[in-house]
């Protein structure tokens, strides 16, 4: 019995574990900034030109919660006019192994789909 409630009280945490990181993920565009992000800092008009469908208000709203969690930097430069850089930080850089593995599995979900539509 024993067994038994450390199997549903490690269960339950990795619940949690995972429900703190869909909160902080979650959204339809949070990880899409961060894969751009991934391929480089970009200015704000960068994101949103890369990022299509978003907001200027949305991205906004993204983008500060993000820095919120600590998973990007925003640096002012010193231009005129004023212009604002986005980059990864280094806490952030440990969910490139998730991001890449989900972006396998997206592909190869895609290959899976059309494979089984065609049959």
């Amino acid at each position: 019995m024993t067994e038994d409630k450390e199997k549903i009280k490690a269960c339950i945490n990795k619940v949690r574990a995972i429900a703190d990181t869909m909160y902080v993920l979650g959204g339809k565009w949070k990880m899409h900034i961060l894969v751009a992000l991934y391929f480089g800092s970009k200015r704000y008009s960068d994101l949103l030109e890369v990022v299509e469908g978003i907001s200027g208000k949305m991205l906004s709203r993204e983008l500060k919660e993000m820095e919120t969690n600590l998973l990007i930097k925003r640096t002012v430069l010193g231009t005129r006019p004023v212009s604002v850089r986005y980059e990864l930080t280094e806490y952030c850089e440990n969910l490139v192994p998730v991001i890449s593995s989900l972006a396998d599995w997206g592909f190869a979900h895609r290959k899976e789909i059309r494979k089984n539509a065609g049959a």
